[in-house]
């Protein structure tokens, strides 16, 4: 029974850049974090794939490689845009059940949808919608399966502009091509657990017991797999955010301790607003260096502390200082910095201070302690205030003077599952 429709759009970032850019069009294009020949692509259009330039393609690497590329630098508020109004063309036509990436989403098939010949006739009025209306370069691969992992499989069978069907009598000989690294999760550590269990190709998976899958993966997580590869339909899974940051590659000009603390100022801030938005206080802090294209965990590129319960932005800068003065400042070739605020609680179960509960205050200690608390409140509508600004006239309209001068170095990224809010980080 065909149940999932999942879209996946060719070469997100650099077809939005054509679309937005004719010039573009037609040309290869890769798109950049930062304009230096040691960083690298995060995008490739499908003239540049045609020269062997891909995502993670070194600049350098790829102005010999296609020495005619276009190089452009990655404006992420566009790439949400353009996602926001695809999202809206796609719910008009098929209710979309889930946003899995910036370039990825899936409908549920219902009813008499499910049908092969009426689901592919969606699929083509889906893509035929989102050309018309979005743009001509936003082109899409599509896979109709019983489940969403097929469907994933299915779509990336057939590159660009594709549309595949994998039906539930079809299983296995669909899948038994692939190679394991195409199923989302195995990545090089999980497929040496997988030769450990004598599975080394999808044909092995296949074939594998549900209890040595369960051993290979640690958990349910394998006997997930053993069903989702047999088109058992499953829904997406309910998370709650444990952490919440943000990190980046900074540009030549900033490679150094002083520009380093500048931007990681700036990253707090976003990310503080951030978590007041999503109602979350955080209980602890991790700040982060790397130098020469490594995680300096063993020189002192890591430092962790507990904050308490906390939304203050100010308190958390304080912080970040004691960390970064604690022996990050004596790094002295930082090429990427990150915060990340960890062990977050709803601000439904935050625990209140002990004494908002009381009365009056019968001692100096306590008088004190009240008073203490008058101020943390002042700085709760102080944040607030600031959030309210920035979301009417834009992110830097109010902001700590500690990072003035990186205000344009942080812009907004895209991570993998995380599509950035505009309202907190245009």
């Amino acid at each position: 029974m065909l149940r999932s429709l999942f879209i996946d759009f060719n070469s997100y970032f650099a077809s939005v850049e054509q679309q937005l850019n004719p010039a573009l069009r037609g040309r290869p294009v890769g798109v950049v974090p930062v304009m230096a020949d040691s960083s690298c692509c995060i995008a490739a259009s499908y003239e540049a794939k045609a020269f062997g330039v891909k995502t993670g393609t070194r600049v350098s690497d790829a102005k010999r490689m296609c020495p005619g590329i276009a190089l452009v630098l990655a404006d992420h508020a566009k790439y949400v845009e353009v996602h926001q109004q695809a999202v809206a063309v796609v719910d008009r036509l098929a209710q979309v059940r889930q946003v899995v990436s910036i370039d990825e989403m899936e409908c549920e098939l219902t009813g008499r949808w499910r049908e092969r010949d009426r689901a592919v006739a969606l699929a083509q009025q889906i893509k035929a919608a989102l050309l018309a209306e979005v743009g001509e370069c936003m082109r899409t691969s599509i896979g109709i399966a019983p489940n969403t992992l097929l469907g994933k499989l299915a779509s990336d069978m057939h590159k660009p502009d594709g549309l595949t069907v994998i039906e539930l009598h079809e299983l296995p000989e669909r899948l038994l091509h692939l190679p394991l690294s195409a199923l989302q999760g195995i990545g090089p550590r999980m497929r040496e657990r997988l030769s450990r269990c004598g599975i080394e190709t999808m044909a092995q998976l296949y074939a594998a017991p549900r209890d040595l899958l369960h051993t290979a993966w640690g958990g349910l997580a394998g006997d997930d797999m053993y069903d989702r590869l047999r088109g058992r339909w499953y829904g997406p899974r309910a998370t709650v955010a444990r952490s919440l940051g943000h990190s980046h590659v900074l540009p030549p000009d900033l490679r150094h301790p002083t520009g380093a603390r500048e931007v990681l100022h700036r990253l707090t801030q976003k990310a503080a607003m951030r978590l007041r938005k999503q109602g979350f206080y955080a209980t602890a802090m991790q700040v982060f260096v790397r130098c020469d294209h490594r995680w300096q965990r063993e020189s002192g590129g890591e430092r962790y502390a507990h904050v308490g319960e906390t939304q203050d932005t100010g308190f958390l800068l304080h912080t970040l200082d004691q960390l970064w003065f604690s022996g990050l400042h004596l790094l002295q070739r930082p090429q990427a910095v990150g915060v990340q605020l960890c062990g977050l609680v709803l601000a439904s179960q935050h625990t209140p201070d002990l004494f908002d509960s009381l009365e009056e205050a019968p001692t100096a200690r306590a008088a004190q302690t009240r008073q203490n608390h008058e101020v943390h409140r002042d700085r709760a509508r102080l944040m607030s205030a600031m959030d309210a600004l920035n979301r009417t006239h834009g992110k830097n309209a109010v902001y700590f003077a500690s990072a003035h001068h990186a205000l344009d170095a942080a812009p907004m990224r895209i991570a993998f599952n995380r599509i950035p809010d505009l309202e907190t980080e245009r």
